[in-house]
């Protein structure tokens, strides 16, 4: 299977898609496609990167992805939780070329092009659920009526957008499985020390290529996105193990000076380790 473009299987005349993900892990290589992704994780939990931003998921996240975006979801290994995922995926002209520029469809429009950096909703989770589990099983009109009951909820709920940046030009086959071995590799090693003849040898690219190459499809430093990765994971550390102390989560994570980890923690987070882990706690 190739990497870039990743092509949702489908009938030609399919216009919602609907997709259930099992097993141990999700597709966790960099992909793209053309359909728009409207995802809820029944189960599982783990990382996913999209444009030059990586966030966790968890059970009852809700997750819509525009179309083209690469993306990356990483199913957590260190559980033996499985990872199950209900996807329905449509385009911009699945029910016309001009639907969603429609007078009462603006707020459905907004969101939709505020997908194109990711986004990530932060209520009605429990609402979508069972829409979700109904629409796998409907045909139709069932299914279309249950979407657009889907999409009028989500359309009214809280979100933020993931990305901050998004590079418009589509990746090549060849530039896709180059940046997917760069991002496994950082997702699978971050709490080791990386350096920059490795990473460009992972590209297969001099260390000043690959700079220039990685800048310029992200908007930022590959040492940048390392450290944000690290301090991801510290997020899930200090939250889902509170009794390992903030320098066990810091070398954990691939930061070897504490000093610097709480720097970088709260320059990224806008509070302390600490801070972060009380607050959690209360949650």
């Amino acid at each position: 299977m190739k990497v870039l473009p990743f092509k949702i299987p489908k009938s030609e005349d399919a216009i919602l898609i609907v997709q259930e993900d099992r097993g141990r892990t999700f597709y966790e290589k960099l992909h793209q496609h053309e359909e728009i992704q409207l995802s809820y994780i029944v189960a599982g939990k783990g990382t996913f990167i999209v444009g030059d931003t990586i966030r966790d998921f968890q059970s009852d996240d809700v997750l819509l992805f525009g179309s083209t975006i690469p993306h990356v979801l990483k199913s957590d290994l260190s559980t033996e939780q499985e990872s199950y995922m209900i996807t329905v995926f449509f385009t911009h002209d699945s029910f016309g070329e001009q639907f969603f520029d429609l007078p009462k469809l603006q707020e459905a429009n907004r969101l939709l092009n505020d997908a194109s950096f990711g986004i990530k909703f932060k209520e009605n989770q429990a609402i979508l659920k069972p829409l979700f589990e109904a629409i796998l099983l409907q045909k139709t009109i069932k299914r279309f009526a249950t979407f657009f009951e889907m999409l009028a909820i989500v359309t009214e709920s809280k979100y933020e957008t993931v990305s901050s940046f998004i590079n418009t030009k589509n990746y090549t086959d060849d530039e896709g499985k180059r940046m997917s071995a760069v991002f496994e590799f950082v997702m699978n090693h971050f709490d080791q020390k990386i350096v920059l003849e490795e990473i460009a040898t992972i590209a297969n690219m001099t260390p000043n290529a690959f700079c220039k190459y990685f800048k310029q499809r992200t908007n930022k430093t590959f040492f940048k996105f390392l450290t944000e990765v690290r301090i991801e994971n510290a997020c899930k550390f200090l939250s889902n193990q509170q009794q390992v102390s903030i320098a066990d989560v810091a070398y954990n994570c691939g930061f070897f000076n504490i000093s610097n980890f709480n720097r970088k923690f709260k320059e990224i987070k806008g509070v302390t380790p600490t801070e972060f882990r009380k607050h959690s706690s209360k949650l």
